[in-house]
């Protein structure tokens, strides 16, 4: 049971850790699309992370995306 609860609280951290970077990100750049959102929430942990340090020298969406190219959990080979 208690691997079970720990499951479940970091769960919730990591969408509390997220939900606070997309809040950044909006006032910071402007309203994301949904599209970016995505690729936001697809970020792994320690990505995210570095994200919140970064945007605080974005000035638009561009720098989101660019960061976003270079930093990407998805990225094809």
């Amino acid at each position: 049971m208690t691997g079970f609860v720990t499951s479940f609280e970091e769960l919730a951290r990591a969408e509390e850790r997220l939900a606070l970077v997309l809040r950044q990100l909006n006032r910071k750049v402007g309203p994301l699309a949904d599209e970016l959102q995505a690729r936001v929430a697809a970020l792994a942990p320690e990505r995210l992370l570095t994200l919140s340090e970064a945007l605080l020298d974005f000035t638009n969406q561009g720098d989101l995306l660019l960061w976003l190219d270079q930093n990407s959990d998805e990225r094809i080979s």
